[in-house]
């Protein structure tokens, strides 16, 4: 039997917007449909990102379809670095751009005639959302509007799309129309414009991940992991989400950092240990649920 899996690379468009973005699909070609897992990257992440590749063939290997894409305003280019060079795309991005890219992609999953995987390969009738910190809220809002979603699993997730902005920065950045914040591995000054507060208030209850998950996600099978040791998102998110969908299954890592023991570029062909356990419980969740 195979046991490297097969990479299908795709590119998606929207209607929302005129910038095509990319996926990519993991899976062992073995005739049998297999559940499919499409997980999102976070901010200032993108699909390719340190170790993220080796997580999506260990996914396959495990007998899923594991698709990772590129939100359309994450600052990659199509054909181009592989890294963070559009920042005018990525300053224009907010949150309901990032919600419909994910529709976008499930949509092509789900239809007969535009899905890029093969029938005998892919159950897209067992589809989970996997998301990573700002791709963790995301994931859990998407769930939330979109019933073909049977599952979700957050790692080290936001649990607010407003991340406590203040009324000075608030005053400042609509004065401006733009701040700035620099990516610690680039170096470069990232900018953010004032669109994505006005995205926040015309789309606020699409945008509450509070009021989502209480209401729309209650019977649904959620999995909330997060590190004891996250420097980027406290822990206390996870004990946050966990008290609006008590019955949410919650694995707390001690030791285990916001990026799961990653960075970028990996330097090497072994998952992280952390990361490695991570996924291990998340495959552990969705053979039980999907």
């Amino acid at each position: 039997m195979q046991t490297q899996p097969v990479r299908l690379d795709f590119q998606l468009s929207s209607p929302h917007h005129s910038r095509p973005f990319e996926a990519d699909a993991r899976y062992l070609p073995t005739g049998q449909p297999k559940p499919v897992v499409v997980f999102v990257h976070g901010f200032k992440g993108f699909k390719d990102w340190g170790h993220f590749n080796l997580m999506a063939d260990y996914f396959a290997q495990q007998g899923f379809v594991f698709v990772k894409l590129n939100l359309s305003h994450n600052g990659l280019v199509v054909g181009g670095t592989g890294d963070l060079e559009d920042l005018e795309a990525f300053g224009k991005n907010n949150f309901s751009l990032e919600l419909d890219d994910i529709g976008v992609l499930l949509d092509t999953l789900c239809s007969a005639d535009a899905s890029p995987l093969p029938p005998t390969e892919a159950d897209a009738a067992r589809l989970a959302l996997v998301g990573h910190s700002r791709g963790g809220g995301l994931v859990l809002l998407k769930a939330a509007e979109d019933p073909r979603v049977k599952a979700t699993v957050t790692w080290a997730a936001i649990s607010n799309v407003n991340p406590g902005w203040t009324e000075e920065l608030m005053q400042h950045w609509h004065q401006q129309g733009v701040f700035h914040v620099e990516n610690s591995r680039t170096k470069q000054q990232l900018p953010l414009y004032y669109q994505i507060v006005e995205d926040y208030h015309t789309n606020r209850l699409r945008l509450n991940i509070p009021h989502n998950v209480r209401r729309k996600l209650r019977n649904h099978p959620l999995l909330i992991v997060h590190g004891d040791q996250d420097e980027t998102v406290s822990l206390d998110r996870a004990h946050e989400l966990k008290s609006w969908q008590p019955a949410a299954e919650l694995a707390i890592l001690p030791g285990v950092t916001h990026n799961f023991g990653g960075g970028h570029p990996w330097p090497t062909d072994a998952l992280p240990a952390e990361a490695q356990q991570t996924a291990d419980i998340t495959i552990d969740f969705l053979r039980r649920t999907l």
